[in-house]
């Protein structure tokens, strides 16, 4: 009972649509505008760096959130990694959206935060010098989001941390798809830009 009431709450976390909630703030919502995600990148297009920072922290907080309380009443290695994957589900697959939600990038590096803070910071390392060069923040997250079960693994991280990551990898990858068919093409919108 205890690891279903965490999952659940976790999922519940995970499904707060920061985006649309900043987005009412700011006088839009981000489901109208640009590329329609409810993410950091939409919103920052939209609205501009403030209203793109109050998303990126709250994203990276309900992923975290969940796993550092799971980890606070001692959850086991596998209720750990249930709570981190529900709260991802959440922020891709939102109750309050109908099921629809952004692509979990920054939940999914507060969730990582939590349960894997060396690697996560190489990963984001990584992000950080793609995007610098490139100034296109979606090839910065899906090479970091590739990078990190190559470090999950190399570092000796439970068997329950390895499958979770290379789901959540997958799924960001996948729900990267456009962005991928886009920077194939070069038109991929780079950082700074502004949605129509």
């Amino acid at each position: 009972m205890f690891e279903i009431i965490l999952v659940a709450a976790a999922y519940l976390i995970g499904s707060i649509p920061v985006g649309v909630l900043v987005g009412r703030m700011f006088g839009f919502d981000p489901r109208q505008v640009g590329s329609g995600n409810v993410g950091m990148t939409n919103v920052a297009r939209a609205a501009g760096r403030g209203a793109a920072a109050l998303t990126f922290a709250g994203d990276l907080l309900k992923g975290a959130a969940p796993v550092l309380a799971a980890r606070a009443l001692e959850a086991s290695p596998t209720a750990l990694a249930a709570a981190a994957f529900a709260a991802f589900a959440g922020s891709i697959c939102s109750v309050f959206l109908g099921f629809k939600g952004g692509r979990g990038v920054a939940t999914s590096l507060g969730i990582w935060l939590a349960l894997a803070t060396i690697p996560t910071l190489i990963a984001f390392g990584l992000f950080g010098v793609i995007v610098a060069i490139t100034r296109i923040v979606s090839l910065g997250s899906v090479c970091a989001a590739a990078a990190m079960p190559v470090l999950i693994v190399a570092m000796g991280f439970p068997r329950d941390y390895v499958v979770l990551v290379i789901v959540m990898a997958t799924l960001i990858l996948l729900r990267h798809r456009d962005n991928l068919m886009r920077l194939a093409t070069g038109k991929e919108p780079k950082m700074g830009e502004r949605a129509a």
